[in-house]
Protein backbone atom coordinates (compact mmCIF):
# COMPACT_ATOMS: atom_id res chain seq x y z
CA UNK A 1 0.00 0.00 0.00
CA UNK A 2 1.39 3.23 -1.13
CA UNK A 3 -0.14 6.49 1.02
CA UNK A 4 1.29 9.90 -0.86
CA UNK A 5 4.74 9.06 -0.71
CA UNK A 6 5.05 6.60 2.02
CA UNK A 7 4.77 2.21 1.75
CA UNK A 8 3.30 0.75 4.48
CA UNK A 9 3.79 -2.63 4.81
CA UNK A 10 5.38 -5.75 5.84
CA UNK A 11 9.17 -4.75 5.81
CA UNK A 12 8.59 -0.63 5.91
CA UNK A 13 8.26 1.52 8.78
CA UNK A 14 5.44 1.06 10.75
CA UNK A 15 2.90 3.58 9.99
CA UNK A 16 2.08 5.25 13.32
CA UNK A 17 -1.14 7.69 13.34
CA UNK A 18 -2.26 10.30 15.74
CA UNK A 19 -5.94 10.46 15.89
CA UNK A 20 -7.24 13.94 16.80
CA UNK A 21 -11.13 13.33 17.06
CA UNK A 22 -12.57 15.94 19.22
CA UNK A 23 -9.51 16.58 21.73
CA UNK A 24 -9.30 19.99 19.60
CA UNK A 25 -12.35 21.16 22.47
CA UNK A 26 -14.29 23.52 19.48
CA UNK A 27 -10.36 25.62 18.96
CA UNK A 28 -9.01 25.51 15.53
CA UNK A 29 -6.02 26.68 16.94
CA UNK A 30 -5.71 23.99 19.57
CA UNK A 31 -6.17 21.56 16.48
CA UNK A 32 -3.30 22.90 14.58
CA UNK A 33 -1.17 22.77 17.81
CA UNK A 34 -2.43 18.88 18.22
CA UNK A 35 -1.42 18.39 14.34
CA UNK A 36 2.42 20.19 15.49
CA UNK A 37 3.14 18.20 18.50
CA UNK A 38 2.11 14.72 16.15
CA UNK A 39 4.99 15.68 13.73
CA UNK A 40 7.03 16.91 16.93
CA UNK A 41 6.15 12.77 18.16
CA UNK A 42 7.72 11.76 14.87
CA UNK A 43 3.90 10.43 13.77
CA UNK A 44 3.78 9.92 9.99
CA UNK A 45 0.07 10.80 9.93
CA UNK A 46 -2.97 12.42 11.67
CA UNK A 47 -6.11 11.21 11.40
CA UNK A 48 -9.64 13.10 11.47
CA UNK A 49 -13.44 12.35 11.66
CA UNK A 50 -15.55 13.94 9.53
CA UNK A 51 -19.18 14.33 10.49
CA UNK A 52 -21.43 16.54 11.83
CA UNK A 53 -24.53 15.96 14.80
CA UNK A 54 -26.65 15.74 11.50
CA UNK A 55 -25.07 13.53 9.69
CA UNK A 56 -24.50 10.65 12.20
CA UNK A 57 -27.27 11.11 14.36
CA UNK A 58 -30.52 11.99 15.35
CA UNK A 59 -31.43 15.24 17.80
CA UNK A 60 -33.39 13.40 20.16
CA UNK A 61 -33.45 13.28 23.90
CA UNK A 62 -35.82 9.14 23.82
CA UNK A 63 -33.77 6.39 25.51
CA UNK A 64 -32.54 5.13 22.76
CA UNK A 65 -30.42 8.09 21.77
CA UNK A 66 -28.97 8.90 25.31
CA UNK A 67 -25.65 7.57 26.07
CA UNK A 68 -24.85 5.05 28.58
CA UNK A 69 -21.26 4.34 29.00
CA UNK A 70 -18.63 4.02 31.58
CA UNK A 71 -17.12 7.05 29.96
CA UNK A 72 -18.23 10.10 32.05
CA UNK A 73 -17.00 12.62 29.54
CA UNK A 74 -19.87 10.33 27.57
CA UNK A 75 -22.44 9.24 29.94
CA UNK A 76 -26.05 10.98 30.09
CA UNK A 77 -25.71 13.23 27.04
CA UNK A 78 -27.88 12.32 23.89
CA UNK A 79 -25.70 11.22 20.70
CA UNK A 80 -26.80 14.77 19.23
CA UNK A 81 -24.98 16.43 22.08
CA UNK A 82 -22.31 14.91 22.15
CA UNK A 83 -21.11 14.54 18.43
CA UNK A 84 -21.83 18.48 18.87
CA UNK A 85 -19.27 18.57 20.94
CA UNK A 86 -16.57 16.05 19.68
CA UNK A 87 -16.88 17.32 15.76
CA UNK A 88 -14.07 18.98 13.90
CA UNK A 89 -16.25 21.23 12.01
CA UNK A 90 -15.71 21.03 7.76
CA UNK A 91 -14.62 24.37 7.62
CA UNK A 92 -11.14 23.70 9.24
CA UNK A 93 -10.39 21.04 7.24
CA UNK A 94 -8.27 22.23 4.44
CA UNK A 95 -6.34 24.31 7.11
CA UNK A 96 -5.82 20.84 9.15
CA UNK A 97 -4.66 18.99 6.02
CA UNK A 98 -2.17 22.08 5.14
CA UNK A 99 -0.70 21.86 8.52
CA UNK A 100 -0.09 19.02 8.75
CA UNK A 101 1.16 18.64 5.02
CA UNK A 102 3.55 21.40 5.71
CA UNK A 103 4.65 19.65 8.99
CA UNK A 104 5.79 16.67 6.52
CA UNK A 105 2.82 13.65 7.61
CA UNK A 106 -0.04 12.76 5.45
CA UNK A 107 -3.76 13.79 6.46
CA UNK A 108 -6.73 11.84 5.97
CA UNK A 109 -10.13 11.06 7.92
CA UNK A 110 -12.45 9.07 8.70
CA UNK A 111 -15.97 9.66 6.95
CA UNK A 112 -19.31 8.76 8.80
CA UNK A 113 -21.55 9.23 5.43
CA UNK A 114 -21.60 8.93 2.02
CA UNK A 115 -21.38 13.23 2.21
CA UNK A 116 -18.35 13.34 4.22
CA UNK A 117 -16.77 11.14 1.30
CA UNK A 118 -17.89 13.62 -1.16
CA UNK A 119 -16.32 16.55 0.76
CA UNK A 120 -13.17 14.80 1.34
CA UNK A 121 -12.94 13.76 -2.11
CA UNK A 122 -12.91 17.50 -3.10
CA UNK A 123 -9.82 18.06 -0.42
CA UNK A 124 -7.99 15.20 -2.17
CA UNK A 125 -7.44 12.83 0.89
CA UNK A 126 -5.37 10.27 -0.17
CA UNK A 127 -7.07 7.17 1.65
CA UNK A 128 -9.97 6.49 3.80
CA UNK A 129 -10.43 5.31 7.52
CA UNK A 130 -13.33 3.28 8.28
CA UNK A 131 -14.24 3.73 12.31
CA UNK A 132 -15.59 0.17 14.10
CA UNK A 133 -18.83 1.72 14.34
CA UNK A 134 -18.93 2.07 10.88
CA UNK A 135 -17.99 -1.63 9.45
CA UNK A 136 -21.52 -2.57 9.45
CA UNK A 137 -22.55 0.45 7.17
CA UNK A 138 -22.60 -1.35 3.80
CA UNK A 139 -23.83 1.92 1.99
CA UNK A 140 -21.02 4.14 3.31
CA UNK A 141 -18.81 1.50 2.32
CA UNK A 142 -19.48 0.96 -1.25
CA UNK A 143 -18.93 4.99 -1.43
CA UNK A 144 -15.65 4.84 -0.31
CA UNK A 145 -15.06 1.83 -2.31
CA UNK A 146 -15.82 3.88 -5.20
CA UNK A 147 -12.53 6.25 -4.50
CA UNK A 148 -10.40 3.43 -5.21
CA UNK A 149 -8.44 4.11 -2.95
CA UNK A 150 -6.35 2.65 -0.31
CA UNK A 151 -8.32 2.24 3.38
CA UNK A 152 -7.79 1.45 6.95
CA UNK A 153 -10.54 -0.22 8.40
CA UNK A 154 -10.99 -0.68 12.46
CA UNK A 155 -12.26 -4.07 13.27
CA UNK A 156 -13.67 -3.07 16.96
CA UNK A 157 -16.86 -4.81 17.69
CA UNK A 158 -17.27 -6.65 14.11
CA UNK A 159 -17.99 -10.50 13.73
CA UNK A 160 -15.28 -12.65 11.50
CA UNK A 161 -18.68 -12.64 8.92
CA UNK A 162 -19.13 -8.54 9.57
CA UNK A 163 -15.54 -8.13 8.50
CA UNK A 164 -15.83 -10.39 5.54
CA UNK A 165 -18.66 -8.66 4.21
CA UNK A 166 -16.91 -5.07 4.87
CA UNK A 167 -14.09 -6.09 3.04
CA UNK A 168 -16.04 -7.77 -0.23
CA UNK A 169 -18.10 -4.69 -0.37
CA UNK A 170 -14.83 -2.44 -0.31
CA UNK A 171 -13.23 -4.65 -2.89
CA UNK A 172 -16.17 -5.18 -5.03
CA UNK A 173 -17.21 -1.59 -5.39
CA UNK A 174 -13.19 -0.73 -5.89
CA UNK A 175 -10.70 -0.68 -3.36
CA UNK A 176 -7.84 -3.07 -3.92
CA UNK A 177 -5.52 -1.97 -0.68
CA UNK A 178 -6.88 -2.60 2.99
CA UNK A 179 -5.39 -2.34 6.33
CA UNK A 180 -7.57 -4.01 9.17
CA UNK A 181 -7.04 -2.95 12.31
CA UNK A 182 -7.48 -5.22 15.53
CA UNK A 183 -9.50 -2.49 17.87
CA UNK A 184 -11.21 -3.04 21.11
CA UNK A 185 -14.35 -0.10 21.42
CA UNK A 186 -13.66 0.29 25.16
CA UNK A 187 -12.71 3.75 26.17
CA UNK A 188 -10.47 3.07 27.53
CA UNK A 189 -9.59 -0.06 26.57
CA UNK A 190 -8.08 -2.78 29.16
CA UNK A 191 -5.14 -4.84 28.08
CA UNK A 192 -6.09 -8.20 28.44
CA UNK A 193 -9.09 -7.57 26.21
CA UNK A 194 -7.27 -6.74 23.29
CA UNK A 195 -6.43 -10.16 21.88
CA UNK A 196 -3.42 -8.86 19.78
CA UNK A 197 -3.01 -12.78 18.39
CA UNK A 198 -5.99 -11.30 15.60
CA UNK A 199 -3.62 -9.29 14.06
CA UNK A 200 -1.60 -11.84 12.39
CA UNK A 201 -4.94 -13.65 11.84
CA UNK A 202 -6.62 -11.41 10.16
CA UNK A 203 -3.77 -10.64 7.47
CA UNK A 204 -3.58 -14.88 6.68
CA UNK A 205 -7.87 -14.87 6.69
CA UNK A 206 -8.31 -11.55 4.59
CA UNK A 207 -5.03 -11.41 2.94
CA UNK A 208 -4.57 -7.44 3.65
CA UNK A 209 -2.09 -5.89 5.89
CA UNK A 210 -2.94 -5.89 9.87
CA UNK A 211 -2.38 -2.96 12.46
CA UNK A 212 -3.84 -2.22 15.88
CA UNK A 213 -6.18 1.23 16.50
CA UNK A 214 -5.34 1.33 20.26
CA UNK A 215 -7.05 2.63 23.35
CA UNK A 216 -5.59 1.72 25.78
CA UNK A 217 -3.10 4.02 28.53
CA UNK A 218 0.22 2.37 27.83
CA UNK A 219 2.94 2.05 25.36
CA UNK A 220 2.87 -1.77 25.90
CA UNK A 221 0.25 -3.03 23.81
CA UNK A 222 1.20 -1.10 20.53
CA UNK A 223 4.88 -2.42 21.13
CA UNK A 224 3.27 -5.89 20.92
CA UNK A 225 1.72 -5.77 18.02
CA UNK A 226 4.73 -4.43 16.10
CA UNK A 227 6.20 -7.33 17.02
CA UNK A 228 3.18 -9.38 15.98
CA UNK A 229 3.31 -7.89 12.56
CA UNK A 230 0.96 -4.66 12.77
CA UNK A 231 2.00 -2.31 9.76
CA UNK A 232 -0.02 0.32 11.19
CA UNK A 233 -0.68 1.86 14.75
CA UNK A 234 -3.51 4.31 15.76
CA UNK A 235 -3.74 5.53 18.82
CA UNK A 236 -5.36 9.21 20.45
CA UNK A 237 -3.53 12.26 20.80
CA UNK A 238 -4.46 15.79 23.05
CA UNK A 239 -1.49 18.12 24.32
CA UNK A 240 -3.19 17.53 28.06
CA UNK A 241 -5.81 15.39 29.44
CA UNK A 242 -6.82 17.43 32.03
CA UNK A 243 -7.94 19.66 29.45
CA UNK A 244 -11.13 17.48 29.13
CA UNK A 245 -13.04 16.82 25.95
CA UNK A 246 -14.69 13.56 24.49
CA UNK A 247 -11.63 11.71 23.67
CA UNK A 248 -9.21 12.89 26.41
CA UNK A 249 -8.87 10.37 28.81
CA UNK A 250 -7.76 7.80 26.31
CA UNK A 251 -5.66 9.82 24.42
CA UNK A 252 -1.48 10.35 24.86
CA UNK A 253 0.03 13.84 25.80
CA UNK A 254 2.82 14.52 23.51
CA UNK A 255 5.51 13.26 25.84
CA UNK A 256 4.09 9.76 25.72
CA UNK A 257 3.54 10.05 22.04
CA UNK A 258 6.81 10.56 21.44
CA UNK A 259 7.91 7.50 23.50
CA UNK A 260 5.63 5.44 21.65
CA UNK A 261 7.21 5.96 18.39
CA UNK A 262 10.68 5.94 19.75
CA UNK A 263 9.58 2.21 21.25
CA UNK A 264 7.95 1.17 18.03
CA UNK A 265 11.16 2.30 15.91
CA UNK A 266 13.01 0.27 18.39
CA UNK A 267 10.81 -2.59 18.11
CA UNK A 268 11.00 -2.87 14.73
CA UNK A 269 14.04 -2.92 13.93
CA UNK A 270 14.39 -5.45 16.09
CA UNK A 271 12.04 -8.03 14.49
CA UNK A 272 13.66 -6.91 11.30
CA UNK A 273 13.53 -9.47 8.54
CA UNK A 274 14.91 -13.18 8.79
CA UNK A 275 18.66 -13.00 8.66
CA UNK A 276 21.22 -15.55 9.59
CA UNK A 277 24.00 -13.39 8.71
CA UNK A 278 26.54 -12.30 11.36
CA UNK A 279 25.87 -8.87 13.07
CA UNK A 280 29.24 -6.67 13.58
CA UNK A 281 28.49 -7.81 17.40
CA UNK A 282 28.17 -11.46 16.65
CA UNK A 283 31.83 -11.32 14.51
CA UNK A 284 34.12 -9.73 17.03
CA UNK A 285 32.83 -12.36 19.40
CA UNK A 286 33.51 -15.33 16.96
CA UNK A 287 36.27 -14.93 18.90
CA UNK A 288 35.10 -16.75 21.74
CA UNK A 289 33.34 -20.01 20.37
CA UNK A 290 35.47 -23.15 21.23
CA UNK A 291 37.92 -24.75 18.90
CA UNK A 292 40.57 -27.43 19.18
CA UNK A 293 44.10 -26.64 21.15
CA UNK A 294 46.59 -28.75 22.16
CA UNK A 295 46.57 -28.74 26.06
CA UNK A 296 49.90 -31.10 26.66
CA UNK A 297 53.51 -30.80 24.79
CA UNK A 298 53.74 -33.14 21.85
CA UNK A 299 56.14 -34.47 20.17
CA UNK A 300 56.81 -34.66 16.46
CA UNK A 301 54.79 -38.39 15.28
CA UNK A 302 53.20 -38.38 18.62
CA UNK A 303 49.62 -40.07 18.65
CA UNK A 304 46.41 -36.73 19.93
CA UNK A 305 44.56 -37.96 22.62
CA UNK A 306 41.54 -37.32 24.42
CA UNK A 307 44.42 -36.47 26.82
CA UNK A 308 46.24 -33.80 24.75
CA UNK A 309 43.81 -32.51 22.91
CA UNK A 310 40.20 -30.51 23.86
CA UNK A 311 37.79 -28.77 22.47
CA UNK A 312 37.71 -25.03 24.67
CA UNK A 313 37.43 -21.11 23.85
CA UNK A 314 38.95 -19.33 22.50
CA UNK A 315 38.17 -20.03 18.35
CA UNK A 316 41.32 -19.96 17.11
CA UNK A 317 42.26 -23.56 16.12
CA UNK A 318 39.87 -26.19 14.11
CA UNK A 319 36.36 -26.41 14.33
CA UNK A 320 35.22 -29.37 17.13
CA UNK A 321 33.48 -31.09 14.55
CA UNK A 322 36.93 -32.26 13.78
CA UNK A 323 37.49 -33.93 17.23
CA UNK A 324 36.79 -37.22 16.67
CA UNK A 325 38.72 -37.42 13.29
CA UNK A 326 42.17 -36.31 15.10
CA UNK A 327 41.98 -38.66 17.47
CA UNK A 328 44.69 -41.40 16.77
CA UNK A 329 46.21 -38.90 14.35
CA UNK A 330 49.95 -37.85 14.73
CA UNK A 331 51.65 -34.80 15.20
CA UNK A 332 53.77 -33.57 12.05
CA UNK A 333 56.04 -31.55 14.03
CA UNK A 334 56.53 -30.60 18.37
CA UNK A 335 53.84 -28.91 19.40
CA UNK A 336 53.30 -26.92 22.23
CA UNK A 337 50.81 -25.97 25.34
CA UNK A 338 48.25 -24.12 24.17
CA UNK A 339 48.60 -24.24 20.66
CA UNK A 340 45.40 -23.99 18.45
CA UNK A 341 45.08 -26.83 16.15
CA UNK A 342 45.18 -26.65 12.56
CA UNK A 343 45.74 -29.24 9.63
CA UNK A 344 48.95 -28.53 9.13
CA UNK A 345 49.85 -29.93 12.13
CA UNK A 346 48.81 -33.20 11.72
CA UNK A 347 49.59 -35.95 9.65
Amino acid sequence: MKIANREVGAGKPVFVVAELSGNHNGDLKHALKIIDAAADAGADAVKLQTYTPDTITLNSARPEFVVKSANRAWRGKTLYELYGEATTPWAWHKKLFARAKRRGMVCFSSPFDTTAVVFLEKLGAPIYKVASFEVVDIPLLERIGKTRKPVIMSRGMATLKEISLAVKTLQKFGTKEIVLLQCVSSYPAQSRDMHLANIPDLKKRFKVGAGLSDHTMSNDTAVAAVALGAVVIEKHLTMRRRDGGPDASFSMEPKEFKALVASIRATEAAVGTPSYTLSGGEKENLHFRKSLFVVKDIKKGERFTKENVRSIRPGNGMAPKFYRSVLGKRAARDIARATPLRKNLIV
